[in-house]
C-alpha cells in the first residue's frame, strides 16, 4: 500500500491523471498531516505538519500548512512527504486557501487582522491585505478568482476583498461568529456558516447582499459545496452531524450523523464523497453524497482540523 501511494504521489506531482486523489488532514493535536487514499479510504502516510497545523492548501508540489503557534506557513513536499521551507506570517495564522490558478496562497492571520498572501512561484510572502473584521479565521477565493471572502470570528461579518486591486470593497453583516465559506461553482453566491447563530447566510456576490438565511444545526461551522452546485454541506460541531442544503430551494433536505465536533470538510473532485474532520473523535467521516449516508470513519491523528483534497 505504501509503495502504491508513493507512485500515486509521483504521478500527482508530474501532472498525470490519477484514479483517485489524496485527502490531506491536518491534526492540530499531534502536529501531523494524515494522508488518505480516497480510492481505498486508507491512511497511507503521516507527514510532519508543524507544532499545531490548522489550515492547509494543496499546490502542484507543496502543501501549505498554517503552523499557528510558530506564526508561519510550513511547506511540505507532497512527493517526498517531508517538511520543506517555512514562510513567516503574522501572529496566529489559521485558514489557508489557494487561488484557482494556483498562483497565490492566502492565510487568515488572526493577530494582525489581515490576509497574508504567498506567491507560489517563489514561495515567499508577497503582500498582506488588512481587513476590518477582528480575528479572521477563513479566507476563501471565489471560483473565478475575482473575490476573496474572509470570515472574522469576532466581527459578525464577512469582509470582501477584490483580489486584483488588493483591497477590501465590502463588508456583509451575518450572524455571530462566522466560520466556513463556500461558493457556488459560477461564483454567484457564497454560503457562510455562523457558529453562534446556528445559521447559514447566503450572499449575492455581485450585490454583496444576503439573499437567504438557512437554519442549520448547533454550532454550524464548516462549509463545502458540491461541484455541480446542487448541494451545500454544513458541519454542525455541537451535534455531530452534517446538514445537506438544496441550493435550488435553500432548504435543509437531510442531516447525516458523523463523529464528534465535525469541523472543516472537503469533497472529492467528482463530488461523490465528502470527507469530514471530526476533532473530538480523532477521525474523518466519509459520506456518500448520492445516498447521503455515512460510509465509514477513518482514524487519523489527534484533533483533526480540516481536510484538503487533490
Amino acid at each position: 500500500m505504501i509503495a502504491r501511494a508513493a507512485l500515486l504521489s509521483f504521478l500527482l506531482v508530474s501532472g498525470s491523471v490519477l484514479a483517485a486523489p489524496f485527502a490531506y488532514v491536518p491534526n492540530e493535536g499531534s502536529g501531523t498531516i494524515s494522508v488518505i487514499d480516497t480510492a481505498t479510504d486508507q491512511v497511507v502516510a503521516e507527514m510532519p505538519g508543524g507544532s499545531k497545523p490548522r489550515g492547509l492548501a494543496v499546490g502542484a508540489r507543496w502543501l501549505y500548512v498554517s503552523d499557528q503557534p510558530n506564526n508561519r506557513l510550513q511547506l511540505v513536499d507532497v512527493q517526498a512527504r517531508k517538511a520543506g521551507a517555512v514562510i513567516p506570517l503574522g501572529e496566529s495564522p489559521e485558514g489557508v486557501s489557494i487561488s484557482p490558478d494556483g498562483r497565490w496562497v492566502v492565510a487568515a492571520v488572526e493577530g494582525h487582522n489581515e490576509i497574508a498572501v504567498t506567491d507560489t512561484l517563489s514561495n515567499t510572502l508577497a503582500f498582506a491585505i488588512p481587513v476590518r473584521g477582528r480575528n479572521p479565521e477563513h479566507a476563501v477565493f471565489s471560483p473565478d478568482g475575482r473575490l476573496l471572502f474572509v470570515s472574522a470570528e469576532e466581527g459578525g461579518a464577512v469582509d470582501v476583498i477584490d483580489f486584483a486591486s488588493r483591497r477590501q470593497v465590502a463588508q456583509v453583516a451575518v450572524g455571530a461568529r462566522p466560520r466556513g465559506i463556500g461558493f457556488l461553482p459560477d461564483s454567484s453566491r457564497a454560503y457562510v456558516a455562523a457558529e453562534n447563530a446556528n445559521e447559514v447566510f447566503v450572499i449575492d456576490t455581485h450585490k454583496f447582499a444576503i439573499v437567504a438565511r438557512i437554519r442549520a444545526g448547533l454550532r454550524a461551522n464548516g462549509v463545502a459545496v458540491h461541484p455541480d452546485g446542487s448541494q451545500v454541506y454544513v458541519s454542525n460541531g455541537g451535534e455531530a452531524s452534517v446538514s445537506v442544503i438544496d441550493t435550488a430551494s435553500n432548504q435543509v433536505i437531510a442531516n447525516i450523523a458523523v463523529g464528534q465536533r465535525p469541523w472543516n470538510m472537503a469533497l472529492t473532485p467528482d463530488g461523490s464523497k465528502l470527507y469530514v474532520a471530526n476533532g473530538r473523535s480523532h477521525s474523518v467521516s466519509v459520506i456518500d453524497t448520492a445516498s447521503r449516508t455515512r460510509l465509514r470513519d477513518i482514524a487519523v491523528g489527534k484533533l483533526p482540523w480540516g481536510v484538503a483534497i487533490r
